[in-house]
């Protein structure tokens, strides 16, 4: 059987504003796709995986059929090779190589491998895997310019017991719910659940993703990242992953109407 021509038909380059540490790490998660690339992927179930990469199964919105995907590390090598095994696009194969830059930026250079592309559809398919790499790594470099700010604000200490941020009056706050505000170094989403005011991290235990935007539904809340659900009450898990938020501050209200904000 003849071996099908692979074919360049494209490269993509960029800077990312984020360290090394943070774009193998992302990388290696697997877990992220529907969630963040969610205009990208619309599924994705997990084979294997390890250190070495992983490899998993995953659908594009409107596809018919999933196609299998491996991701192979060469760390030495400053690189990683995402191939398509099975289904459509088998074989094509895409070198992303890393340059670190400094300990904030990482230089990208992306080569897509198409096998058997006539001359004519070169440019076309080239244009079109910019477009869509241009758009994953926007998503991706927010998401680690994200966790890497919280990641070195974590490292502070954690809100004193009894510490009080003023709200101001009650019925000025409800007027402005939602509401994301600062205690102690974390931030915190207050909302009213049936008539009782509620504070809850906005930060998602699984990477610190972004829950202060995050719809929320019967009474829980989902991080648009990799699709983890919590309680908005109690922070517990209700999607069967065991992750929980960090236990938040209660909203007190004073006899005199005023609110705040308060650490037990």
């Amino acid at each position: 059987m003849r071996k099908p021509r692979i074919v360049s038909v494209g490269v993509y380059e960029r800077v990312v504003r984020a360290s090394l540490e943070r774009v193998w790490e992302n990388v290696l998660d697997w877990e992220h796709l529907p969630g963040l690339h969610r205009e990208s992927f619309a599924s994705i179930r997990r084979i294997d995986s390890g250190d070495w990469g992983w490899t998993a199964q995953l659908r594009t919105p409107g596809a018919a059929r999933e196609m299998t995907i491996q991701v192979v590390l060469e760390r030495e090598s400053l690189r990683y090779i995402t191939a398509t095994i099975e289904g459509p696009g088998k074989g094509t194969e895409i070198w992303t190589t890393l340059a670190p830059k400094s300990e904030e930026e990482t230089g990208i250079r992306v080569e897509f491998l198409v096998p058997d592309v006539s001359p004519e559809r070169i440019t076309t398919l080239g244009a079109g895997y910019r477009a869509l790499y241009t758009r994953l790594w926007d998503e991706d470099e927010a998401m680690m310019r994200r966790r890497a700010k919280w990641l070195a604000r974590l490292r502070g200490p954690k809100p004193e017991h009894g510490a009080t941020l003023d709200l101001g009056p009650v019925e000025e706050l409800r007027a402005k719910l939602p509401v994301v505000v600062e205690l102690g170094g974390r931030p915190w989403r207050i909302t009213e659940l049936e008539g009782e005011l509620v504070a809850f991290s906005t930060l998602c235990p699984h990477a610190l993703g972004p829950l202060e935007e995050a719809p929320i539904e019967a009474g829980a809340v989902e991080c648009p990242w990799h699709r983890y659900r919590f309680v908005v009450r109690s922070g517990k898990s209700c999607d069967g992953r065991g992750l929980r938020l960090s236990p938040a501050p209660r909203v007190e209200i004073a006899r005199d109407g005023r609110s705040s904000l308060v650490v037990d």
